[in-house]
């Protein structure tokens, strides 16, 4: 299903209440007792990315859900590339079962977790997807955290119009997304600034070996299959 910006960004706004009124909300007074007077501001950006961020000097966290991001979330083609989708079949959040519904208030709960990582000062520069970021992202969804937002993003949503599926997203099959690729192969992955480009010099079972070209030259990538996107040479 392919949706528009416009409507990205309606859903977006209704994951930022998700998040303030379900996950903030309960989480509020502990985190002001760590640092009084915290606050959390949550927007709709422009592009793909999605993420959690502290300014000190305002004492407030900031969480971003990237537009674009929200549209791939509607296109099973293009969910195997976000971190989300394996989590919820890897970890078995919401049963194991991705559809977009449960994709975007699972990434409503992966941002918040990050929230309490750094309140919890669990969270170290190339350590962030730690062993213990995921212990408090398996309490959100164990203590129900999850189903609630869950629940209320799909309630709000209906109340606005707005179609967020909540049918299965089969798993992208390995064997055909191995046949796409060839040793040669000029292509992108990333997105925006951090887009880069390369040609492909080993085809793995789940990655691609790549060596860069233009400003990534001279370095090598190992990149999940779902990530590659074809350039023309």
């Amino acid at each position: 299903m392919t949706i528009e910006a416009p409507t990205a960004r309606s859903i977006g706004q209704l994951m930022c209440d998700t998040t303030h009124a379900i996950l903030w909300t309960p989480a509020r007074q502990w985190v002001r007792d760590q640092l009084p007077s915290t606050t959390l501001l949550c927007r709709v950006g422009s592009g793909q990315a999605t993420y959690h961020r502290f300014d000190p000097r305002l004492k407030q966290h900031q969480i971003t859900y990237g537009k674009r991001m929200i549209m791939d979330k509607h296109q099973p083609d293009a969910v195997g590339g976000w971190l989300s989708g394996r989590e919820i079949r890897q970890r078995e959040y919401f049963g194991g079962t991705v559809t977009t519904l449960n994709l975007l208030a699972h990434t409503c709960c992966h941002e918040f977790a990050h929230l309490l990582q750094h309140v919890s000062g669990q969270r170290y520069r190339g350590s962030v997807h730690n062993q213990h970021f995921y212990r408090i992202l398996d309490e959100l969804h164990a203590s129900g955290g999850a189903e609630a937002a869950r629940r209320h993003l799909a309630i709000q949503a209906e109340k606005a119009g707005l179609s967020v599926p909540d049918d299965p997203i089969e798993a992208p099959d390995t064997r055909q997304l191995i046949a796409n690729w060839t040793i040669g192969d000029a292509v992108s992955f990333g997105a925006g600034k951090r887009e880069l480009e390369g040609r492909i010099i080993r085809v793995n079972r789940k990655t691609c070996t790549v060596e860069g070209t233009g400003r990534s030259r001279g370095l090598r990538y190992r990149v999940p299959l779902v990530l590659l996107r074809a350039l023309a040479d």
